[in-house]
């Protein structure tokens, strides 16, 4: 019998693709799993996870998706590695609860906040995958950008999008996942920060 290792960015691809359409059709699942501060207030602290598995639009679920694939797996071979091969998941999972905590912390007293989407998660895996390949080719819309390029217009839009508001996407949350995403990577691999350097200083579209 053959022992195949689970793909957690698979998995998680699955699971947040099922549970974000069932939502769309069923209001009563999107109430009860989208980031709710009075929610939380009255001890639904599983939200800081779900909120993440429900999705504003089929646009909105698509592209984080899509950015999960391409990166996801790169970034698990590295987290696979620690806590008895849940790295990964647990690096996903903690992302999606630090990256809302801010706008938490700011807004639990206004019950007309809420937020959804598993962008702040998806943010620390590219930002994560940034740090081992910065010249990585993105394809934006078909239209080649390097990662690092690529990172600094996405952090300029994020903080433009969160700015504007008008919309259940958690934006800031784009940012601090990015930042998890980086911290988490170099705490646990230090060397990375040499490693980023001397490959931006190398561009190198091709790895």
């Amino acid at each position: 019998m053959f022992n195949l290792p689970i793909n957690h960015t698979i998995s998680l691809i699955i699971i947040t693709v099922v549970v974000s359409l069932v939502a769309f059709s069923q209001p009563r699942v999107m109430g009860r799993l989208i980031f709710w501060s009075p929610a939380i207030r009255q001890g639904q602290i599983d939200r800081f996870i779900t909120y993440g598995f429900v999705h504003a639009d089929g646009f909105h679920l698509l592209f984080n998706m899509i950015t999960l694939f391409f990166f996801g797996s790169f970034i698990e071979q590295f987290y696979r590695q620690y806590a008895f091969n849940m790295g990964f998941a647990l690096f996903y999972l903690g992302a999606l609860i630090v990256s809302i905590l801010p706008s938490y912390l700011q807004h639990r007293d206004d019950p007309q906040w809420m937020s959804l989407g598993a962008s702040g998660a998806v943010s620390a895996v590219l930002f994560a995958f940034i740090l081992f390949q910065p010249w990585n080719l993105i394809f934006v819309f078909f239209i080649p950008v390097p990662a690092i390029i690529f990172a600094i217009l996405y952090i300029a839009y994020s903080i433009w999008a969160a700015r504007r508001g008008n919309t259940a996407i958690n934006h800031s949350a784009h940012l601090w996942g990015a930042a998890y995403g980086i911290l988490c990577t170099i705490l646990l691999e230090p060397r990375i920060i040499s490693v980023f350097l001397y490959r931006l200083s190398h561009p190198n579209f091709l790895n």
